[in-house]
């Protein structure tokens, strides 16, 4: 650990400037602590959460912690029940609400499984023995308890791990993930699907049912895209498909008698966001094109919701760079706007009676603990977990409209330089999200791939716009980018750039770019084609050549139904002329690239590919930094310093002023300087 800790240091004396006690540093950054799940009891006296604890860098190398706790509602007090090197996932309540319940791998079994914790204090106690991780669980009653496994493997394949065999046949070596009963007196747990994968389930109030999302197969592909809505006899195990899902497929919620279903879905097959709500009838007949969709042309995307009675929901949506929380009856055409835009950013919410919690979060403060009172209307933020930013200076930051090119009003945040001074143009950062079906919120914007207050703390504007294809402005607006990758809604970036330097904000000489996965591909874009706009870029986890992205990604399905619509060998020139590589061989954008080496998602051989085409044809500054073990995005807490700490010396170094592009590497290859 002491080379590690060395490593560290010098990693962070390489970067200028900024260094006061009074702004974010990548190592402030990477000591928040966040609220993550919440969990209201069921007499409301109780509110269960897990908190994320950054893992420090004297313990060896890996990924957070997440603690549990409870807070008491009527006391105002918060008591820890699993701190330390803990990680908690899945938390809830038992039916009596006497007991926490959650998913985790402790000592006392093998695997994953569920345990509870009494109110009353003492140890954890296994509800679960299954042979491999619970998944997901939702308690019956008080005598049984449903969960998500997935099955025995064939046999034979632990005999050859053990032999030093490792050989994989790739993609047909799945086993099922199944619905099982387990009886909490005996143990016995009963098998009660088979033949299909169930990705997600909820039970019906009485206890008879359960609504599962089940697929053909459990690969990745089939949980995007292939999942229908099944009713499963708990009883029995019989189960029978209720609802055809033509693409993407959200939660479930049953109403208090069971009779009516509630789910989030995507609009239709080509629609890449899980943002419209529906309501069926379980014993319906209705094909999925006759359903109603509760806000059809509206501009928004529906990320959670919840029955307040059986003819009312709730429901959380992204609008624009806002989340909004609003109440409809579904008799009704209206809807009454519960949390106003502004006031906090979260995305799923817990209902019990007339009390809601959630993970929230403000532009000023990560997420803490906040609950709702329908009855009173009043939002309470309950805990402070990270009080030392009270003495942290912070840059404003605002949500920004600016007009494209064709008209189209476009959303985004801005963060301004720490200093600002008015009449005075600053570099700026752009940080794309990816997907592209994501938003940006006006919330708190900085974590170890979103720079940030970190970024203004060092004198940029950090631009974060919301181009279409984006979630949150309703179904059109994503359905811009289907079939034009890299067209409007990248047009939709440089227009937003294009507003900032009009406006007096940005010198036009000093503009970067970065982002992870699609904001990755737009970075790599920006370096190649735009080459002229941009004078620093960090792909991280992006996209080079679509051709060989499309062969290699796990989600092929996905990117061709939501995406594309059409094949490679149906037009390859076209898909081709929206990948970077095409372009590398113009660039002049010194263009630093990362990637996890284990990605299944955009598979590592993009970046390389990048790389390559920069390195042999293009005289601009290039670095490939591949973080070992690590999929889409980094997990590990070192490989998180690195990568905030490294992109932004990469930002400072082409970005910052006195840095002349001309002077910096990349422009002399006579000297070996690449």
């Amino acid at each position: 650990m002491q080379k590690l800790t060395i490593l560290f240091i010098l990693l962070w004396l390489t970067l200028p400037a900024v260094q006061a006690d009074n702004v974010l540093t990548p190592h402030k950054v990477l000591d928040l602590e966040t609220v993550g799940e919440t969990a209201i009891s069921p007499d409301q006296n109780y509110i269960a959460f897990t908190l994320n604890v950054p893992r420090p860098f004297d313990h060896d190398a890996g990924t957070d912690y997440r603690e549990l706790y409870v807070y008491d509602v009527e006391n105002d007090e918060i008591l820890p029940f699993m701190t330390g090197e803990q990680r908690i996932f899945g938390i809830g309540w038992t039916p009596a609400g006497d007991a926490v319940t959650f998913r985790a791998n402790l000592p006392e079994a093998s695997g994953i499984q569920v345990y509870k914790m009494s109110l009353r204090g003492g140890a954890p106690r296994a509800l679960t023995s299954h042979f491999n991780s619970v998944i997901s669980y939702a308690f019956i009653d008080e005598d049984r308890l449903a969960f998500v496994g997935q099955g025995q493997g064939k046999e034979g394949q632990a005999v050859m791990r053990d032999m030093g065999l490792r050989v994989e046949v790739f993609e047909e070596e799945w086993v099922h993930r199944n619905l099982y009963v387990q009886d909490l007196h005996t143990g016995e747990a009963r098998q009660l699907t088979e033949g299909g994968t169930v990705f997600d389930f909820t039970v019906s109030p009485d206890g008879r049912h359960a609504a599962a999302a089940i697929a053909p197969r459990n690969l990745v592909d089939d949980s995007y895209m292939f999942k229908d809505i099944h009713l499963v006899d708990l009883e029995t195990g019989e189960f029978e498909m209720i609802m055809e899902i033509p693409g993407k497929l959200g939660n479930m919620a049953f109403n208090s008698d069971g009779t009516q279903l509630a789910f989030r879905a995507a609009s239709m097959m080509e629609d890449a966001v899980v943002g419209s709500l529906f309501v069926i009838d379980v014993d319906t007949e209705l094909e999925f094109d006759e359903l109603r969709n509760y806000v059809e042309g509206m501009e928004l995307s529906v990320i959670d919701f919840a029955w307040k009675d059986d003819n009312t929901l709730l429901y959380a949506a992204e609008e624009g760079v806002d989340i909004v929380l609003s109440e409809l009856p579904l008799d009704a055409d209206d809807r009454t706007i519960l949390i106003e835009p502004e006031m906090v950013v979260f995305g799923s919410f817990q209902l019990v009676d007339d009390m809601i919690a959630m993970s929230g979060n403000t532009w000023e403060h990560p997420n803490e603990l906040y609950t709702f009172s329908l009855n009173t209307g009043q939002l309470v933020r309950h805990t402070d977990h990270n009080p030392w930013l009270a003495d942290i200076r912070l840059a404003p930051q605002r949500k920004i409209v600016y007009d494209a090119r064709d008209g189209m009003d476009i959303q985004g945040v801005l963060i301004y330089p720490l200093d600002y001074q008015e009449g005075e143009t600053y570099p700026l950062i752009n940080w794309i999200h990816g997907g592209p079906e994501a938003a940006v919120q006006n919330g708190w914007n900085t974590h170890y791939n979103r720079w940030g207050q970190l970024a203004a703390a060092r004198g940029y504007f950090v631009f974060m716009p919301n181009y279409r294809a984006s979630s949150g402005r309703g179904v059109d607006f994503t359905m811009a980018g289907y079939g034009d990758l890299v067209g409007v809604e990248y047009d939709d970036v440089l227009d937003g750039i294009d507003h900032l330097i009009e406006i007096g904000y940005v010198d036009i000489d000093r503009v970067g770019i970065g982002g992870g996965s699609y904001g990755g591909y737009f970075s790599a874009w920006s370096a190649t084609r735009h080459t002229d706009r941009f004078a620093a870029s960090v792909m991280f986890v992006g996209i080079s050549n679509q051709l060989s992205k499309r062969h290699t990604t796990d989600i092929p399905w996905e990117d061709y139904m939501v995406h594309w619509g059409y094949w490679n060998h149906e037009e390859w020139e076209d898909v081709y002329s929206r990948s970077p590589v095409k372009y590398a061989h113009h660039s002049l954008t010194p263009t630093l690239i990362l990637h996890g080496d284990a990605d299944p998602r955009v598979h590592p051989q993009q970046s390389l590919e990048m790389y390559r085409a920069l390195k042999l044809h293009s005289c601009a500054a290039t670095r490939l930094i591949w973080y070992g073990n690590e999929g889409h995005g980094n997990a590990r807490n070192v490989h998180r310093l690195d990568y905030l700490v490294r992109t932004m010396e990469w930002f400072d170094f082409y970005l910052l002023e006195g840095n002349e592009r001309d002077e910096k590497p990349g422009k002399y290859p006579e000297l070996g300087i690449r």
